[in-house]
């Protein structure tokens, strides 16, 4: 598994709407994480819009399924996990370029993994699994050969900091980890990496590993 960001060290209380196209999924996974203390499970569509980490569990991102994850990352400030059950390249760069925090597969979605990818969420974290990173890598290769279009963001590009933490962050490494192989504290990490984002007008980590992935730098 690659983690695109820390697990938090300290769980705090998520409010968490399960999105599915059929009940006995959106009970499953409800029930999954009603058993988290720190997870708290609204209805969907229900009073209670406000939702910090909304979860789409999905068998595969068709037309329409798509259409809904735009929806959501576009539609409020909660934060997007997508649960797949298979995915093609292009729609995993789009799921990922449009703002989504994590994807979980679903054969892979069990409560703790699901409790983790919310938690992470919640934090404005990513998280990918391994073999998904390697299709990202594929696809960003196209892209490039291609001449595809470039990112969003600044074309002042990334600085040799900004490119080796992001680098680290891509092979898995939390935040810790980073500052200790690179002698940055946790807070430098986080500001270069909130630096960033915020500059390049990426939504997460997880797309800031996609724009270093598209133009080269790692």
């Amino acid at each position: 598994m690659l983690r695109l960001s820390e697990t938090p060290t300290e769980a705090a209380r998520v409010t968490v709407e399960v999105l599915a196209p059929d009940p006995i999924s959106r009970v499953g996974a409800t029930s999954q994480l009603r058993q988290y203390p720190e997870v708290s499970v609204v209805e969907a569509g229900g009073p209670d819009g406000g939702a910090t980490v909304r979860i789409l569990l999905v068998e595969s991102l068709d037309g329409e399924s798509m259409a809904q994850l735009r929806r959501l990352v576009r539609g409020g400030a909660a934060k997007v996990v997508l649960v797949v059950g298979r995915i093609r390249e292009p729609e995993l760069m789009e799921a990922v370029e449009c703002g989504v925090n994590a994807i979980l597969w679903r054969n892979e979605a069990t409560p703790e993994r699901l409790r983790r990818a919310v938690l992470a969420a919640a934090r404005g974290q990513g998280d990918l699994p391994a073999d998904l990173l390697g299709r990202l890598l594929s696809q960003v290769g196209r892209l490039q050969r291609g001449g595809g279009e470039g990112a969003p963001g600044d074309p002042g590009g990334l600085t040799a900091r900004e490119t080796e933490i992001l680098r680290l962050v891509a092979e898995g490494l939390d935040t810790a980890e980073i500052g200790a192989r690179i002698g940055y504290s946790q807070r430098t990490v986080k500001n270069v990496l909130y630096g960033v984002t915020n500059r390049l007008r990426l939504r997460n980590r997880a797309h800031a590993v996609a724009y270093a992935l598209r133009e080269g730098y790692i």
